[in-house]
């Protein structure tokens, strides 16, 4: 992947092609990204890519995200018709609590790339697969707020170690989980400011399991 000041440089270009006159500023492409100009200077200055925003920036301008954050051809890659597609809940935030699947329909179709697949499990597993936002920074260097994780609702035995979306009576978060020998569970936030919760396995509705963020895999 692109780091994030290559990516700033082609939406810059972009923009520029769009039709604005004179030199493109950073605050030209915060605006471009539906971005306050502050959250954009603190996503850069960290190095963290906005992908919801970029997503639906390049929907809008109907530019390949392959292009625009691997620098990648995209008629090289496949046939056209060669399509995937998953559940995607653009207005669900996961991490700091609050949010929830409160509607099956509110969801866009997110086209994945065909490298992409076997991250998932491949294209048979895609049905078990949906996508959601993170917010926050407890579970960061791990997951940053603003990635866009991909769940796999078929993997909720948390028997087996890692990071996983969950419900409790107070939100939706997503933390890594540790089955501990008395049965409990470790629900570690991976940022070391936050401390180790240990819960019931009742105290939990497990959504699934997260197999990867754009380009990693868990």
């Amino acid at each position: 992947m692109l780091a994030v000041s290559e990516i700033i440089e082609k939406l810059k270009d972009i923009i520029s092609k769009d039709g604005k006159d004179g030199k493109v500023f950073d605050k030209d492409v915060a605006g471009a990204l539906e971005l306050s100009q502050v959250n954009f200077a603190t996503m850069k200055n960290r190095g963290k890519i906005p992908f919801s925003n970029i997503l639906d920036f390049c929907a809008r301008k109907k530019i390949s995200i392959n292009w625009l954050l691997y620098n990648q051809n995209p008629g090289s890659l496949v046939d056209s018709t060669d399509k995937y597609w998953i559940r995607y809940y653009p207005e669900v935030r996961v991490s700091a609590g609050g949010g929830a699947y409160e509607n099956d329909d509110e969801y866009e179709s997110l086209e994945v790339p065909p490298y992409f697949i076997n991250m998932l499990g491949g294209q048979d597993n895609l049905k078990n697969v949906e996508a959601i936002n993170v917010v926050g920074d407890s579970m960061e260097p791990t997951l940053n707020s603003d990635n866009i994780i991909f769940i796999d609702k078929s993997k909720k035995d948390v028997a087996r170690d890692g990071i996983y979306a969950f419900t409790t009576n107070h939100g939706l978060f997503v933390k890594r989980i540790q089955k501990r020998v008395d049965g409990k569970l470790d629900v570690i936030s991976d940022n070391k400011d936050y401390p180790i919760q240990v819960l019931e396995n009742r105290e939990l509705n497990i959504i699934g399991k997260v197999v990867s963020t754009f380009g990693m895999i868990y």
